[in-house]
């Protein structure tokens, strides 16, 4: 029964690895854990079908044999699919679903080679039926906990899933001790559960150089940081100057270009409030945002709400990520919140004169809801009567319905609104949407401070639109459908083909 327990914990723990890191690596969570988990679950059924070919007298020697393949396969699984993403991300789909696949039709086959096993010797099936599921499902939930909250934090994708391959070897080992002279060729199964257990052991010392040797392939950089945190995987790369940051293989910024970014995100609405005295920052965990608002005398106060305080601590403490945002975190005038920005939104009581929404683009359904009518609205009654919001809203090029639809899903949150781009040679056409309760904002004639790319013809083309970047016709983001995910998943694979 405590190997049921073990079992499966594993069983579960090799699914929510596949689902994770294929939504790290590809997007769109949702869809990426609907089909690992559909694909899983069909598989066990086929391995629950193929178990009734092991005959009685081979149940224990099968059930170490399954055990021993679900260890030496899941557990190198995310370092397998990690290692075939970096070489090629045009066969790691099929990658992913045939591990998946071959994964769960083994664990698919244990929970009845177990309950054969123990039905020899117990007088009553109900009642094995019965603690066989309870320990089946106990061992589920202790997963399920464990794998957001301490696993993924602490050990990472790959050394877990080395981790739960060596308890299933642990398992197989433990069968061959309880049950001795019952399991056919006891002795070189040992054998083969030490060799097993030594290329997982092996795997699980060297996942930090095997997590390493992967990134640089799909980077192409040295890798300065890289963390796992509950939410997100950050790596930030360096390449001669240039930092490049990235979140869950996304490019969020890199230090050559930056600034243009980050002058076209901020400088627009701040040099149109004079009278500016408390200001938000939604996202912007790099504090790159920050640097150029703290830039204002007349800024009082600045909030900053970023969900993973991993980020911020990094970009606070790095010397050469503070360098980069000039130590934004240590001004005085700087209050950090580490909390969602929808509930945070919901129960704050402050109004702010200007905020800037630095949100990841809406890849997921858990950030197209920071892209939505109701947050919106929250955020509307959080701005001052004349006050200022501007959103980055992904590219107006690449992803013109993607964009748009954030320019719709602002105004039927009532906000007027003025879409404008600029070029960022890391990222290509990108887009903001400044946006204001009485419409009443015009670009700016000057700027009182000295800027890096901006001027004020500079500022003035970023409003206009050329032909090729014409609005096509969308709908806002609302949560029960969310749209905008759809529509940015659909134009960003239109420029990938």
């Amino acid at each position: 029964m405590i190997s049921v327990f073990f079992v499966a914990s594993c069983g579960l723990a090799y699914e929510l690895v596949a689902g994770a890191l294929s939504s790290y690596l590809i997007g769109d969570s949702v869809l990426q854990f609907s089909t690992v988990i559909g694909c899983y679950l069909f598989a066990m059924g086929v391995g629950a079908h193929l178990s009734r070919y092991v005959t009685d007298e081979d149940v224990l020697a099968r059930f170490v044999d399954v055990e021993l393949a679900i260890g030496l396969l899941g557990g190198a699984s995310a370092a397998l699919l990690f290692l075939g993403f970096a070489w090629s991300a045009g066969p790691f789909r099929a990658l992913l679903y045939a591990l998946v696949f071959l994964i769960g039709a083994l664990v698919g086959m244990e929970i009845p080679l177990v309950m054969r096993a123990l039905n020899a010797r117990e007088a009553r099936f109900a009642d094995l039926v019965s603690r066989v599921l309870t320990f089946d499902y106990l061992g589920s939930l202790a997963i399920a906990l464990l794998f957001p909250l301490v696993l993924v934090p602490h050990l990472g994708l790959v050394r877990t899933g080395f981790l739960f391959g060596l308890v299933n070897v642990g398992v197989a080992a433990w069968t061959i001790h309880a049950f001795g002279g019952a399991v056919a060729n006891a002795r070189g199964r040992v054998l083969r559960a030490g060799a097993v257990f030594l290329a997982l052991g092996a795997g699980f010392a060297a996942s930090d150089r095997l997590v390493y040797f992967s990134e640089r392939g799909m980077f192409g950089d040295d890798i300065a940081y890289a963390i796992t945190t509950p939410y997100q995987r950050l790596v930030l790369t360096r390449w001669k100057d240039d930092l490049r940051l990235y979140i869950n293989g996304n490019l969020q910024f890199s230090s050559r270009d930056e600034y243009r970014y980050h002058e076209a995100l901020v400088h627009p609405a701040l040099q149109s409030l004079p009278w500016a005295r408390s200001v938000l920052v939604l996202g912007g965990g790099d504090g790159l945002a920050l640097r150029e608002i703290l830039r204002y005398p007349n800024v009082r106060q600045v909030t900053l709400v970023d969900l993973d305080p991993r980020v911020t601590e990094l970009f606070s403490t790095a010397p050469d990520l503070t360098a980069l945002n000039h130590a934004s975190f240590h001004d005085p005038r700087v209050h950090l919140v580490n909390a969602d920005a929808a509930r945070w939104i919901e129960s704050t009581t402050d109004t702010f004169d200007a905020v800037f929404v630095d949100f990841p683009d809406p890849s997921s359904f858990a950030l197209g809801k920071l892209y939505s009518v109701p947050f919106y609205a929250a955020l509307r009654q959080r701005v001052s009567a004349h006050g200022t919001v501007v959103v980055q809203a992904t590219s107006p090029y690449f992803a013109p319905h993607a964009y748009w639809c954030i320019e719709a899903t602002l105004r039927e949150a009532g906000f007027h609104t003025a879409p404008y781009h600029t070029y960022v040679p890391s990222f290509g056409e990108w887009g903001f949407i400044l946006a204001t309760e009485d419409g009443a904002w015009s670009p700016p004639a000057a700027y009182r401070l000295p800027m890096r790319y901006l001027s004020a013809e500079v500022t003035r083309e970023m409003f206009a639109f050329p032909p090729d970047m014409t609005p096509p016709k969308v709908e806002a983001n609302h949560l029960n459908t969310q749209a905008l995910v759809r529509y940015f998943d659909e134009d960003w694979h239109r420029v990938i083909r």
